[in-house]
């Protein structure tokens, strides 16, 4: 997968993927165990997750690309009336995706395993 989006230089950051995946995968593993608890349904897991993975692709995008990185918050051809309003709004929705992760990986943890514990308690 890390191949596929990032090319050749997709191999250095498959321990930093690789750890986390294995992280949120035994995390939710353990909250299977009965009277255990899932750590991930924790809000300030996920957020802290989501802002450390964020601030970790920003500074690497800034290191590989520079100030081109910018060019992110405004598409091509765009005039100069609408880049005044367009900008604005990319960056706020930009700075907004890690809270909009973090509380939705939450949710999800939370609502799956409180459901299945749920049903576990009816059998």
């Amino acid at each position: 997968m890390l191949y596929d989006n990032l090319g050749n230089k997709g191999s250095n950051y498959f321990a930093f993927v690789f750890i986390l995946f294995m992280f949120v995968l035994l995390s939710n593993l353990i909250g299977l165990i009965p009277y255990s608890f899932t750590i991930t349904s924790h809000l300030i897991v996920t957020f802290s997750l989501a802002l450390t993975v964020f601030i970790g692709v920003n500074i690497i995008c800034a290191k590989e690309h520079g100030m081109h990185m910018i060019s992110l918050f405004l598409p091509t051809g765009t005039s100069l009336g609408l880049a005044l309003l367009l900008v604005p709004i990319e960056f706020v929705s930009y700075m907004f995706k890690p809270i909009s992760l973090g509380v939705r990986l939450f949710a999800n943890m939370m609502a799956g395993h409180t459901l299945l514990k749920v049903i576990a308690g009816f059998a």
